[in-house]
């Protein structure tokens, strides 16, 4: 049985509210890292990783929830997802911020929403959303104001590509597992799976000091991102995509720029400028675009379904040829009873409506 329109808008609202809060989880991290500018980059990763696969692996055993055993396919995904959404992307972004200025990796990462608008109806072998792809192009404005654009190479330029190529897959790679792991399975083994890429990398970067010790403000930080920035967020990332798509869900991604800017004036570690207002007024104009409910027409402004005396009322009556050489009818009669049922040949069909959208998230 399809759902009924009001649990459809009920799941988009959830939706809509799990990614908001989910990448406003994303975007307070910035604040936390400029606390961790000393501990190794890798390193800090790693601990992070390790720290949410085991608080997710908690949170699944106190649930109740199963583990299921895995198809090569979903393995070859989970991987994939692991390998460039998770730890792909803090190498390309770690190596982007070298070679570029922040702000301009920021903005290039900026353009997810519009990435994800294009692509997750194409590999849905459907046409992209204009309104949703409009929206995602206001998002995108919002968080270049918000960023700004400064210098860099073209080397830096590739990196920070890198990095929203593996942004875009944290998403689309999760979409076909969504609908039989659930966004808690996928958090879960993701995070677990990123562990021994990241300890490759680390050890690759620091050697023998890529993870030391960390002091009890790094220690604090490194849990913040573990439990809320990783656990938690990905959790309702992955179930705002099972409720409204990736595509939709990809608006909320402009959230995390203006969520960066209100915690670190928050924290007192920064001072938001009139262009960071501006850009996080924009972005949250295109997030309502893209997420507001489509247009219905009102209960008692619908056309009423004919019924079937007044369909065949409607229908013309056309007396059938007289076949020759049959036998056993009576003359003047109809091959037609007078209360059989009309044709629907000549009739439309009804179009059904889009079908609900995925659900790390």
């Amino acid at each position: 049985m399809p759902p009924r329109q009001g649990e459809s808008i009920l799941s988009r609202y959830w939706g809509t509210l799990y990614g908001v809060v989910a990448m406003a989880l994303v975007g307070s991290s910035a604040a936390v890292l400029a606390g961790l500018t000393d501990y190794p980059t890798f390193g800090g990763q790693l601990l992070r990783y390790t720290g949410a696969a085991l608080v997710l692996l908690l949170f699944m055993r106190l649930q109740r929830v199963s583990h299921l055993r895995l198809s090569p396919r979903e393995v070859v995904r989970l991987t994939l997802l692991a390998g460039t959404g998770l730890a792909g992307f803090n190498v390309c972004y770690v190596q982007a911020v070298r070679h570029a200025d922040p702000s301009s990796v920021g903005a290039v990462i900026g353009g997810v929403p519009i990435m994800l608008a294009l692509l997750a109806p194409l590999l849905r072998r459907r046409p992209p959303s204009g309104r949703v792809v409009a929206a995602a192009i206001v998002v995108t404005a919002g968080v270049v104001l918000t960023q700004g654009y400064g210098g860099g190479s073209v080397t830096g330029l590739a990196w920070a590509l890198g990095a929203l190529a593996a942004e875009v897959a944290f998403s689309l790679l999760a979409v076909p597992l969504l609908p039989r792991l659930g966004p808690l399975r996928v958090s879960t083994y993701a995070s677990a799976l990123a562990v021994p890429v990241l300890l490759i990398a680390a050890v690759v970067a620091d050697g023998q000091g890529a993870v030391p010790l960390p002091t009890i403000g790094q220690a604090l930080g490194l849990a913040y991102l573990a439990v809320v920035v990783t656990a938690l967020a990905f959790v309702l990332w992955y179930g705002a995509i099972s409720r409204l798509g990736a595509d939709r869900a990809g608006l909320a991604a402009g959230i995390a720029p203006a969520s960066a800017v209100a915690a670190t004036a928050l924290l007192g570690t920064g001072h938001p400028s009139s262009a960071d207002i501006v850009g996080a007024v924009v972005v949250g104009i295109g997030v309502i675009l893209g997420l507001r409910p489509a247009r219905t027409l009102p209960e008692n402004r619908r056309p009423e379904p004919l019924t079937l005396a007044q369909s065949t009322a409607a229908a013309p009556r056309v007396a059938p040829a007289r076949q020759p050489g049959r036998t056993g009818q009576a003359p003047g009669s109809s091959a037609l009873a007078p209360h059989s049922r009309p044709s629907t040949a000549g009739s439309g069909p009804c179009r059904p409506g889009p079908a609900p959208a995925r659900t790390d998230g």
